[in-house]
């Protein structure tokens, strides 16, 4: 779900063998993707993993930086998501979208070799484009809730600065 000019492509870590099996992202029951979304005023209602390819219209996109669905993001090796880093970086800088959204902290540690790298909006762009590390929104993620996640979502829209 990538197209050019998006306001936001959001990047998940890979995807799960259920998101694989039905072919849309985010799609296990308990994530928090699609509720946050909705939450943080980036769509108009809440979408089904099933309307994915509707992202675009809002000004969104989503892909993952590692194609192979696991169980846990854990089962996946340095290598691979540093490879994906420089696939994505190739696909941001074709699309152009204005800001690149990865979701998941340790990942994007392991992938860039910014071991201290925080939470936010990141000094590094990522093919031209402004970078924020932000929430994985899996159920497996305790970490934070609903409302954390919608919140720092929402911040994704406003005006660099």
């Amino acid at each position: 779900m990538v197209a050019p000019d998006l306001d936001v492509l959001f990047c998940g870590i890979n995807p799960s063998l259920l998101s694989a099996a039905r072919g849309h992202h985010f799609a296990r029951p308990g994530n928090r993707f699609w509720p946050a979304l909705h939450l943080a005023g980036l769509t108009p209602r809440r979408l089904a993993p099933e309307e994915d390819r509707e992202l675009p219209r809002y000004g969104l996109g989503v892909t993952n930086l590692v194609d192979r669905p696991t169980r846990t993001a854990a089962e996946l090796a340095p290598e691979e998501l540093r490879d994906g880093v420089a696939a994505l970086e190739e696909l941001v800088a074709r699309y152009r979208p204005r800001v690149v959204a990865v979701l998941g902290i340790t990942a994007w540690r392991l992938a860039t070799g910014r071991a201290r790298a925080g939470w936010g909006r990141q000094d590094h762009r990522l093919g031209g484009a402004r970078t924020w590390v932000l929430p994985n929104p899996s159920g497996l993620n305790a970490h934070h809730q609903l409302p954390d996640l919608a919140r720092l979502y929402g911040r994704l829209r406003e005006p660099p600065g």
